[in-house]
């Protein structure tokens, strides 16, 4: 994929870019698959990690779930319909991996209670979805680029620059700069919303 399909992708859908890299793939380009995970796993990763499961386990459910897609793929009759697959099956498995884990430690309440955060009241939960949706309304302002880079940077611990130069078609020394640039310009953005 070239520099201009590359921009290109980035402006569609993730949903959109996974059916067409699906229906690809199944009418053989086996290169196709490559383009699918590279649009899903940043999406699977976002719903495993929401289950609170470590780092090392989130990468086994998003392994598990890719297994899984392996396993059943032909029972997507619809390839629209591919990535609400991949979500549910990821979020099945996060769930069944998650209670598996509860359901293996019991712990008497009293040992965790001092180890444990306070919950957060409804208040702040409130307040957090509004600063997430502010966030998010923020990001879709950004050029079409800055969102591209600021997506793919957030999912990873550490950036590696060299998928994110061929996932974008930019230059590796250009990336941490334009990030900095396309952080400024979010928390312009977030100032100008706070503000108004």
């Amino acid at each position: 994929m070239g520099a201009g399909e590359s921009a290109e992708a980035s402006a569609r859908p993730v949903h959109a870019v996974a059916a067409d890299a699906f229906r690809s793939w199944l009418d053989g380009d086996r290169t196709a698959i490559v383009r699918l995970v590279q649009a899903m796993n940043p999406v699977l990763w976002h719903v495993v990690r929401a289950y609170r499961l470590d780092e090392a386990t989130a990468k086994d459910v998003v392994q598990e779930t890719w297994a899984r897609f392996v396993r059943g793929y032909v029972a997507i009759e619809d390839p629209t319909a591919v990535a609400a697959w991949l979500t549910v099956t990821a979020r099945r498995e996060a769930w069944r991996t998650m209670k598996r884990l509860s359901d293996a430690m019991p712990v008497e309440p009293v040992q965790l209670e001092p180890r444990l955060d306070a919950a957060p009241s409804a208040e702040d939960a409130a307040v957090r979805r509004m600063t997430d949706a502010d966030l998010w309304r923020c990001v879709r302002m950004l050029s079409t680029r800055c969102q591209r880079l600021l997506r793919i940077v957030a999912f990873d611990d550490k950036p590696d620059y060299r998928r994110i130069a061929e996932e974008t078609g930019m230059r590796i020394g250009s990336i941490g700069p334009t990030r900095s640039r396309c952080l400024e310009r979010l928390r312009d953005a977030l100032e100008a919303e706070a503000v108004g």
